[in-house]
């Protein structure tokens, strides 16, 4: 069975992105008001998205913190294979 975990501690998201070959990303077209905009950690080995521009971890927790998110996320798959299954999610909820 998987079980998912949820944070906000930069470091433990940090580490598990990077882990899974993933980076700060956030989508083109969607900043506004001085954010970076939707925010995203995109997986480039997986995909070749257009739509997603790199940013930096400081821009990306910076809006993080801004917009009171946390990181629910999934270490592995239920089958024991190393997952990237993740989603930004309000604290608040």
């Amino acid at each position: 069975m998987s079980t998912s975990n949820q944070t906000h501690n930069h470091k433990t998201i940090q580490e598990w992105a990077d882990e899974r070959g993933g980076v700060p990303a956030k989508i083109k077209g969607t900043e506004k008001y001085g954010d970076q905009g939707v925010l995203r950690i995109h997986f480039p080995e997986h995909s070749d998205s257009k739509d997603l521009a790199e940013i930096t971890w400081d821009e990306f927790f910076t809006d993080f913190e801004k917009d009171n998110l946390d990181f629910l996320y999934q270490d592995k798959k239920s089958d024991g294979e190393t997952s990237t299954f993740h989603k930004l999610v309000s604290r608040d909820s």
